[in-house]
């Protein structure tokens, strides 16, 4: 607990010293230089003879590969299926700053939340801008034991050319509250093949112009801004439909206008691109 070794006058500290994990409390290998910073602020504090515990630790890391920042914190989703445990995960693919300012780019972020406290588990992002402040952002919220939802509310630095008027994390906040609260029920990208065999129909709600460049097999296209006129076209009964657009807004959208009518409905999460970024690279 104090970093020390069997040897009271010897302390373990630095990049390749075993670490306590923040949210399993087991020893993990997280080989940075700013977590190995912090265990020696820690052992001066003791040697000082103010003495706290070792700071458990979230592997949050960034790397700079071909332009690109891929940056993470937390677990990812496969030490979360390793480790039995229950997780939601949310995808959403958000510009760097306003769209109308010049330079935009694309982001991928997932945050991965546990589906009965809240709690945000973990977080990846990929993008050539910005995805360093989102997942730093992430990590300090989990630190301050904040929950998913709670991203919705955090009041942001906001100009056209550093973000948006909803920051990707504010949204990613908008979504987590909408699927925790119970009112969104969302599905995932690898799920909806399994899905459509088992009855469910594939509503794209993008345009048609969208549908005929790359759509999901199976799917039917009827526009969202055309969904209150055509509901007569969307199967009703029993039959599960699955809305999805580019990302998951328009089809949020589609889903509170199909929710009112009493069809069972499903927000694909993170859209289109999620789902061609997966599953689709395979069809085209």
């Amino acid at each position: 607990e104090r970093q020390l070794t069997n040897d009271p006058s010897i302390y373990a500290v630095g990049d390749a010293v075993e670490k306590v994990d923040a949210l399993s409390d087991e020893s993990v290998l997280v080989p940075l230089a700013n977590t190995a910073n912090l265990q020696g602020r820690r052992v001066g504090d003791d040697i000082a003879g103010r003495g706290r515990p070792a700071r458990p630790v979230r592997g949050t890391a960034i790397v700079g590969l071909l332009g690109l920042q891929v940056a993470a914190t937390g677990w990812n989703e496969k030490r979360l299926r390793a480790a039995g445990r229950h997780y939601l995960a949310i995808h959403t693919h958000p510009s760097s700053h306003a769209t109308y300012y010049p330079g935009a780019s694309s982001m991928a972020l997932k945050l991965l939340v546990d589906p009965e406290s809240g709690e945000i588990l973990g977080a990846q992002g990929v993008g050539r801008d910005g995805v360093d402040k989102r997942i730093d952002v992430i990590a300090t919220a989990m630190a301050g034991g904040l929950r998913a939802e709670d991203l919705a509310e955090l009041e942001l630095a906001y100009a056209p050319q550093f973000g948006s008027a909803k920051d990707a994390i504010n949204m990613l906040g908008f979504i987590a509250e909408n699927r925790l609260s119970g009112w969104e029920d969302s599905i995932q990208w690898h799920e909806v093949v399994e899905a459509q065999n088992a009855g469910a129909v594939v509503v794209d709600v993008r345009t048609p112009g969208e549908f005929r460049a790359g759509a999901i097999p199976g799917a039917i296209n009827i526009p969202v801004d055309e969904l209150r006129d055509r509901l007569d076209e969307v199967p009703g009964g029993d039959v599960p439909l699955i809305l999805h657009c580019g990302v998951g807004i328009r089809s949020h959208a589609a889903l509170a206008a199909l929710k009112s009518s009493g069809r069972t409905v499903l927000n694909l999460d993170g859209g289109y691109t999620t789902w061609k970024a997966g599953a689709g690279v395979a069809v085209n």
